[in-house]
């Protein structure tokens, strides 16, 4: 760990960047440039004592789930998300697989949205982050570990819970897209990624899945339209479309509903209603999945 170099990388990159980059209010006068210490711990979900202490070269080794939050609340692209890892002792991750990185770019229109439904996917399903309104709607999803997180495992392995959040005539279309889905990042990962460790761990779980696998259907959704069920608000009827990183490893979902129409009122109703009352539990129909 060099952390003479952790510290200035720190410091440069948090300076370098402004209140509304990250989605933040101007706040009251600055005295100095970029993101106060407070406002990145804010954003990475830490102390900030703890930021603190590793921009003053005095902090422990970061961990690898430390630094990941980190480069999320910096921006940082994947080559200066490498390059964090390493000045902290640690190994580069597999860019191919789930580390918790958000790209940049999908995480700045991510901060931007604050009227309308939004996430960040990986291929397997799983939530990367979320805007309040659609953990309004799903629930947090980013809180759950392992497989639970993705909303492909959920489908198949919880399906009583997992499906509520689509009407009954819907969610065969919505399983045949989820493995279709899946095939296509099987595809992209190959077998020895955390794609083929799924089909596996959805194979010895459910019969369904293994029927469906066996079509050999394979594609990928980049608009869609369809109705969501809120426990609060009812029936949502809204519309998907789908910002892609360029090398198809993260997907931004954003749900939008006619303007002036009544999913439009129960979508602004969310953002009253909040998640006030919402917490992970898979027995409740409001945590499903997409």
């Amino acid at each position: 760990m060099d952390r003479a170099a952790l510290a200035d990388f720190l410091r440069r990159h948090r300076e370098a960047l402004q209140p509304g980059d990250v989605g933040l209010g101007p706040g009251l006068r600055r005295r100095a440039p970029g993101l106060r210490r407070e406002e990145v711990a804010q954003l990475a979900l830490m102390s900030t004592d703890y930021y603190t202490r590793l921009e003053q070269q005095r902090g422990p080794q970061p961990s690898t789930q430390i630094l990941a939050s980190i480069a999320r609340a910096l921006r940082l692209t994947d080559d200066e998300r490498d390059y964090l890892y390493r000045v902290a002792g640690h190994g580069v991750p597999d860019r191919t697989v789930d580390t918790g990185h958000v790209a940049p770019a999908l995480q700045r229109v991510l901060d931007r949205l604050s009227d309308t439904p939004a996430l960040i996917l990986d291929p397997l399903g799983r939530t990367l982050v979320q805007n309040d309104l659609a953990r309004a709607l799903y629930g947090d999803a980013t809180a759950r570990t392992g497989w639970e997180r993705s909303e492909i495992y959920r489908w198949f392995a919880h399906p009583e819970t997992a499906r509520a959040v689509y009407p009954a005539d819907d969610r065969a279309r919505q399983g045949r897209a989820l493995v279709a889905s899946l095939r296509a990042a099987l595809g992209t990962l190959g077998p020895a990624s955390g794609a083929g460790d799924l089909v596996t761990a959805l194979g010895r779980t459910s019969p369904e899945f293994v029927e469906l696998w066996a079509r050999q259907e394979v594609a990928r959704r980049f608009t869609d339209h369809k109705v969501l069920v809120h426990p609060e608000v009812g029936e949502i009827e809204i519309d998907c479309q789908v910002l892609l990183t360029e090398d198809q490893l993260q997907a931004l979902l954003v749900l939008t509903a006619t303007p002036g129409s009544a999913s439009a009122e129960k979508i602004r109703l969310l953002g009253v209603l909040g998640t006030q009352d919402l917490a992970v539990d898979d027995a409740a129909p409001r945590h499903a999945a997409r």
